[in-house]
């Protein structure tokens, strides 16, 4: 009963251990955020801007933004904080959606524009020729575990 009993409470230490890295790596490799400064003067003239908000049916404790969001003709410019974690990506899809479900159902109409690497804003540019009428929602996807962060809808 004793190996029995230091089995588990050693399984349980890894366990916690290996997802408190996965919580962290993220953070402690992020390289380091743009400044507001710069933030704000890309963001100036955007063509849209729409609002994250942690109150959206896939936002949990672990996986929410929050800040503004603004998409100029070159740029996307997000002003605020996302929860820490790996892999996120940000699309453009043409319907908006807030959660795994919705964005499953949308991904062969979704753009990915590319990886967001820092947490406390992010500046990311639009490939040539993408046509930002053609979408009126951002969204902020972990690939890495299929889970929806946060999604703002722009027009």
């Amino acid at each position: 009963m004793r190996k029995f009993m230091l089995f588990i409470s050693h399984s349980a230490a890894v366990a916690l251990g290996f997802a408190l890295g996965i919580y962290a790596l993220p953070i402690l490799t992020a390289p380091p955020a743009p400044d507001a400064a710069m933030l704000q003067e890309r963001a100036q003239g955007a063509a849209f801007s729409a609002e994250f908000t942690r109150d959206l049916a896939g936002s949990d404790f672990l996986h929410w933004g929050e800040g503004r969001i603004s998409l100029t003709d070159t740029q996307i410019v997000h002003e605020g904080k996302l929860a820490p974690g790996p892999d996120y990506k940000l699309y453009l899809l043409p319907t908006f959606v807030e959660d795994e479900a919705g964005f499953e159902g949308l991904r062969p109409q979704a753009l990915r524009i590319g990886d967001v690497k820092s947490f406390s804003g992010f500046v990311l540019d639009l490939p040539e020729g993408v046509d930002l009428t053609r979408y009126n929602t951002v969204l902020v996807w972990c690939e890495a575990f299929g889970e929806f962060i946060t999604a703002a809808q722009y027009r």
